[in-house]
């Protein structure tokens, strides 16, 4: 495996690569087919994680880094993830449209619908006539594109919705809200005006480096496939299935918590030297006894 800053040389190389981690060969001209097979081998490959924040070196979010990190078998957090599959997306010759964006819980709706806060990037892809909302970014999301229209929409055992605000008043708030109750992202509201990566600079250096923000406090790693979602949080491992029943365990060693990180979440730990390893173990052990001492019975 290549590192993060090297291999294929040019901006078209790194797309090859990007798409090779896909498990993606000649793409073809962009169509529906095309977009929606983008989406789920994504999700399927390329994990929502956030070791390298716990470490103390959180990555920048220019899309080429993020492009070369995948390439290298990387993951990442919302501004990686959707800002690098944006611009692939582009270098295929997709139609696409960033949009700041923000992420709150069931109870936080009317904040929501005010205004997105910003610690989101959504993205909306178009295809002929065919607009979609395209999320590489949730961790726990739709498995393949919606389409960008109000209504409701079921993906094998799992429920969206996509709500249009009218905004005839002029106000700069939310034009879209999706809905997945239950998940981590429950609520997602986004502008429909274009956003750039300057606008989530400030917002990335905040998550990635506040004592309050939960990519600092806590480890999380995240895969969705077609059936449902592997999380690993802390030491704790589960698989959200509505068809076959959610399990949950605890991991035990550290060995066996590095080798299901690379072996279900394919996160390749070959930049991870063994004071790292150490280090992000200790810190989620920490973690993991603080959580058993708090969690209600």
């Amino acid at each position: 495996m290549t590192s993060a800053t090297s291999g294929t040389s040019g901006t078209s190389g790194i797309y090859a690569d990007y798409l090779r981690r896909l498990g993606i060969g000649d793409h073809g001209v962009p169509s529906a087919e095309g977009l929606f097979a983008l989406q789920r081998a994504h999700l399927e490959r390329v994990p929502y994680e956030n070791l390298d924040i716990q470490l103390g070196r959180a990555p920048g979010i220019d899309p080429e880094l993020s492009a070369r990190r995948f390439a290298a078998g990387r993951g990442g957090y919302c501004f990686h993830l959707n800002g690098a599959f944006a611009a692939l997306l582009d270098h295929l010759g997709y139609e696409v449209t960033r949009h700041v964006g923000g992420v709150y819980k069931e109870s936080e709706a009317e904040s929501a619908a005010q205004g997105p806060s910003g610690n989101h990037l959504a993205l909306t892809v178009r295809v002929g006539a065919a607009e979609y909302f395209v999320d590489a970014g949730l961790g726990d999301g739709p498995y393949e594109p919606l389409p960008l229209r109000e209504g409701s929409y079921q993906q094998g055992s799992f429920t969206y919705s996509l709500e249009r605000l009218d905004r005839a008043d002029g106000a700069d708030g939310a034009d879209w809200i999706y809905r997945h109750p239950g998940s981590s992202a429950p609520i997602v509201s986004f502008r429909s005006n274009p956003a750039s990566t300057a606008d989530f600079e400030a917002e990335h250096v905040r998550l990635s480096t506040a004592e309050d923000s939960g990519f600092v406090r806590a480890f999380a790693a995240l895969r969705r496939d077609a059936d449902g979602i592997d999380v690993l949080r802390g030491r704790v491992l589960s698989r959200i299935d509505p068809a076959k029943g959610d399990t949950e365990r605890v991991l035990e060693s550290p060995e066996e918590f590095y080798s299901t990180l690379a072996s279900l979440f394919g996160r390749d730990l070959d930049d991870l030297t063994p004071a790292d390893r150490a280090t992000l173990w200790t810190r989620i052990t920490q973690a993991h006894e603080t959580w058993l001492t708090t969690r209600e019975p």
